[in-house]
């Protein structure tokens, strides 16, 4: 008698650690198809050095002189005029970047031009 109630709860033990192992596998791909929809939606993640414009709200490339729209300009505020490295979600289709974070960029001026 005793045999088969340990069997039954081993049984059960096991079932229920497989239940839960499947559920928590199944959020696990369903939290990733959603973070792959959310950069789908926003943009490639690409670092693109460029001038902050004064209004906060533009950035303009180095690379192209292209002026591209900041979605989220919180995220660059104090940093107006500023030449920065960002690293953002770029959308061409939109002209638009999700700034994810930002550093100053290296002066690239030499001593002997600050004379």
């Amino acid at each position: 008698m005793m045999k088969k109630t340990i069997c039954k709860l081993m049984v059960l033990c096991c079932l229920t650690f497989a239940t839960a192992v499947f559920a928590q596998d199944t959020m696990s791909h369903d939290n990733m198809k959603n973070d792959n929809m959310k950069s789908d939606n926003m943009g490639k993640l690409m670092t693109v050095t460029g001038k902050i414009g004064e209004d906060g709200k533009t950035f303009v490339s180095d690379k192209d002189g292209k002026s591209w729209t900041i979605v989220n300009p919180d995220a660059v505020k104090g940093h107006e005029g500023h030449h920065v490295a960002l690293k953002a979600h770029v959308n061409p289709d939109k002209g638009e970047v999700h700034v994810m974070s930002l550093k100053m960029a290296k002066d690239t001026a030499m001593k002997s031009d600050m004379k």
